[in-house]
């Protein structure tokens, strides 16, 4: 084995199948680059080449020999004191906080799941006869008219008609379903013409049910309301313990053109478009939702005011196929709570490329917080996206996705919370991402976490990210790594920043990529001042942090690509354990940053072997390394 002190690279190693010497022939100098043509350590970082012919495909260990290795170290003895600033911080920390601006809004009347057994006005349906006990509401023909503020219970079948709430524009009227089944062939189930507000509560242990027409007839063509089973004008709650039914063969399954709010019921809709619409906004504090649409799940549409065309879940039970959007909000999407269980498009096997249809699980126009809840997820598009700013501050997400696992234009903040990115073609992009905290897992077909500017996407960008491998196109999209856990296990760049990465604290570890194209990370300006970095790949774009962060950093780079499976061990000379990584893929280079490693310090490096600790990813802490193969040694 052979030890090279720093500033030099050994010129006097035998040839072998696997070094290069310059021009390509057999004579001269064989330098650092000579052995792979195409690596590329930022500045003077302390570099390591080290051969491990035992682990590589075909290779023996019984036929390993120390003297096959080699090691070099470059630049200083000591790294500068440098004052990292979260320069990002002023901006992410106020994200969460906003959403505290959209409120579901739920008040005393929303949640009164009154029904109306004592006082009501009782309205009865017998196929095409409608009778009525009280007052406030008129038969006309095959329709129910009600014209006035109170409560009116609803029982019966009707076969071919409508309930057309008329009112005062200050009333609220309360209908409660008591066994209803309202079927019209020509309009909607259920019109709130006009009113203050229209509540409907599902009476416990009741079954009702809601169906359109397939064809609306309107009275002219300038008319094009109500365009759903179930339509108000104006704010509609629907509370109480019963179930709801709604069918909507020509458009819209439930509307509002003012504020939609859920607070209670099992509700089951079928529709030819989207499955719930609130204009204004959406709210979903309980009950129990299952959504097959043609167009999105759910819906806040209101693009023309940016204070309205929100949504809020709260609580509850949702489950959505759609064939757009799972759950879409123009302007703010805030989930808090509840159990949301998405299919969009074609799942995450379904094709994006080439499509103008947006089929997302979750989709905000401005800004998309998620605090709390259980999200699950199976979407063609992005699975979490937003036209402007995400923030995650808790709950649990599980994604799978043909495209982006989270997308955000301008920004996306993870400061708690746990998320899972099963399958991706990006995990996470935005033009500026900062992990806080959380834990997070993810795989992707390409880029692991990618910055890019804001407009331009990884299928813009094309193989190797914007500015083509190795960050050579420069950028200003940052990544800040400050707490919290992210593993990567990406086919393309791990890590790709179009601008600056700051690593002040968390625990990061890449499975990279194999082929020589990408890199297992790429960016323009790497400094690390604490956490933990473990990212291994293939040599072709390798890139390391900068020699200037005040966290020591090694790159080991070797001879022959070492097979899957294959443990890398670094320890101090004192047997001080370093690193216990088991890479899930082939690899050839090893970029390792931690507190425990020292500049001016030695470190020996083993491959193979065997570990006592425990696993988490691939890392083994604690227990006893049993060695393998001594690779070489090497000096920060």
């Amino acid at each position: 084995m052979v030890h090279i002190a720093a500033g030099r690279w050994v010129e006097q190693l035998d040839p072998s199948p696997g070094l290069h010497r310059e021009g390509g022939g057999e004579e001269g100098p064989m330098r650092a680059q000579s052995i792979s043509p195409r690596i590329r350590w930022a500045g003077a970082l302390a570099a390591v080449v080290l051969v491990a012919a035992a682990c590589s495909a075909g290779a023996n260990a019984a036929a390993a020999d120390a003297t096959d290795a080699t090691a070099a170290s470059t630049g200083s003895g000591e790294a500068a004191t440098t004052t990292m600033t979260a320069s990002n911080v002023s901006v992410t920390t106020t994200l969460l906080s906003d959403a505290a601006v959209y409120s579901a809004g739920f008040d005393d009347e929303d949640l009164d799941a009154d029904e109306g057994t004592a006082g009501a006005t009782l309205v009865t349906f017998d196929g095409t006869a409608i009778t009525v006990d009280g007052g406030g509401a008129t038969v006309d023909g095959n329709t129910l008219v009600i014209y006035s503020a109170g409560t009116y219970r609803l029982g019966g079948t009707l076969n071919d008609g409508q309930v057309v709430v008329d009112a005062d524009a200050g009333d609220t009227v309360h209908l409660v379903l008591a066994g209803a089944s309202i079927n019209s062939s020509t309009t909607a189930a259920v019109y709130g013409q006009q009113a203050g507000r229209l509540i409907i509560t599902l009476a416990a242990g009741t079954d009702n049910h809601l169906s359109d027409a397939s064809a609306y007839v309107y009275p002219d063509a300038a008319v094009t309301e109500p365009n759903a089973a179930l339509f108000s004008n104006d704010d509609l709650t629907i509370n109480g313990a019963g179930s709801l039914t709604v069918m909507a063969n020509y458009n819209d399954g439930i509307s509002s053109d003012d504020d939609l709010k859920i607070a209670g019921g099992t509700i089951v809709v079928t529709a030819a478009d989207d499955g719930l619409r609130g204009k204004d906004s959406v709210a979903i504090g309980g009950g129990s939702l299952t959504i097959a649409a043609g167009g999105d799940g759910v819906k806040a549409s209101n693009d023309e005011d940016a204070e309205q065309g929100y949504a809020v879940v709260e609580g509850g039970t949702l489950v959505v196929s759609a064939g757009g959007d799972g759950v879409s909000a123009e302007t703010a999407l805030v989930v808090r709570g509840g159990d949301l269980t998405i299919r969009t498009g074609g799942g995450a096997s379904g094709a994006v490329a080439g499509s103008t249809d947006s089929s997302k699980g979750l989709k905000a126009g401005a800004a998309l917080f998620v605090t709390g809840g259980g999200i699950d997820i199976e979407a063609t598009d992005d699975a979490v996206h937003s036209d402007g700013t995400m923030a995650i501050g808790g709950g649990d997400l599980l994604l799978s996705t043909a495209d982006d696992g989270l997308h955000a234009e301008t920004s996306i903040l993870i400061s708690e919370g746990t998320i899972d990115i099963v399958t991706s073609y990006e995990g996470i992009e935005s033009a500026s991402i900062t992990i806080d905290g959380g834990q997070i897992r993810l795989t992707s077909t390409d880029d692991g976490v990618n910055t890019v500017g804001a407009g331009t996407s990884a299928v813009d960008q094309g193989p190797g990210g914007m500015g083509g491998p190795g960050g050579v196109g420069g950028g200003d999209s940052p990544l800040y790594v400050n707490g919290g856990y992210l593993y990567i296990d990406a086919r393309g760049d791990g890590i790709d920043a179009n601008g600056p990465v700051e690593m002040t604290g968390g625990t990061v570890i890449v499975n990279g990529p194999t082929a020589d194209m990408n890199g297992a990370l790429d960016f323009t300006r790497f400094t690390v001042s604490g956490g933990v970095l473990v990212a291994v790949g293939s040599a072709g774009m390798a890139m390391a942090p900068d020699q200037s962060s005040p966290q020591a950093v090694a790159g080991l780079a070797f001879r022959a690509t070492v097979n899957a499976g294959t443990m890398v061990h670094i320890e101090s000379e004192a047997g001080e354990d370093i690193l216990t990584f088991v890479p899930t893929k082939d690899y050839a280079t090893v970029v390792v940053s931690s507190p425990d490693l020292q500049y001016g310090a030695t470190y020996v490096v083993y491959t193979g072997g065997s570990s006592t600790g425990t696993e988490t990813d691939g890392v083994y802490t604690g227990g006893t390394y049993t060695p393998g193969n001594e690779a070489g040694t090497f000096t920060l």
